[in-house]
């Protein structure tokens, strides 16, 4: 049990693991203030400018909400699969050669 703390205290202590630690967070707080402020521009839109979200589109049934709403979902989408793809591209493969030299 002590071997496997220590290896852990060296991983933590490990320049590399912090910097991967700052790296993550820094696109982890990108991407969600990009939400945020998406989403927060359309319930302000709804909550402020009601008649331009129930304008329609090509004098039909949809409104101009219904676009904006399902670009939010999108975003939304988007953004999780950047975070996934730079996971699974980067942080996976620097993790795991950051624990295979801590575990020596």
């Amino acid at each position: 049990m002590e071997q496997g703390e220590a290896a852990l205290e060296r991983l933590a202590e490990d320049p590399r693991y912090r910097r991967l630690v700052r790296r993550r967070g820094r696109l982890g707080l990108a991407l969600t203030a990009v939400m945020l402020v998406a989403y927060l521009g359309f319930v302000l839109l709804v909550a402020f400018d009601k008649p331009l979200l129930a304008r329609s589109l090509a004098g039909g049934a949809t409104s101009l909400g219904i676009p904006i709403g399902l670009g939010v979902i999108l975003l939304a989408i988007a953004l999780t699969g950047i975070y996934v793809y730079r996971a699974n591209r980067e942080f996976d493969a620097e993790v795991a050669a950051i624990v295979a030299e801590a575990r020596r």
